[in-house]
């Protein structure tokens, strides 16, 4: 969920299975005060919470919510097409380097 105070700034293209960074399908998270919402247009994706364990399936009417600086991967189950919103309560967030290595945060 969303904290009413964020707005969207940022949207990746959208990807499928083939052409998802792989990046994603590792341990990464959003920089600090970036929250990340995980739209799938079509087809499922298996969103894991790496703090907790927590696993759910994402679909076109089940998005995921990345909170700020949470660990998580993504893993695409079959054919799938989506994108991610990034939010922030500021129009422009703390400046960071973008990686999807798993160490550092993007948004």
């Amino acid at each position: 969920m969303l904290p009413a105070s964020v707005r969207p700034y940022k949207r990746s293209p959208v990807f499928t299975e083939s052409t998802m960074p792989a990046g994603l399908r590792r341990r990464h998270c959003t920089k600090r005060g970036v929250w990340g919402v995980i739209r799938v247009i079509d087809g499922r994706l298996r969103y894991r919470v790496l703090d907790s364990g927590a696993e759910s399936i994402l679909d076109s009417g089940h998005p995921g919510v990345a909170l700020p600086q949470q660990f998580h991967e993504v893993e695409p189950l079959g054919p799938v097409h989506f994108f991610i919103e990034f939010h922030s309560a500021t129009e422009t967030p703390a400046e960071s380097p973008d990686q999807l290595e798993g160490v550092g945060p993007h948004g």
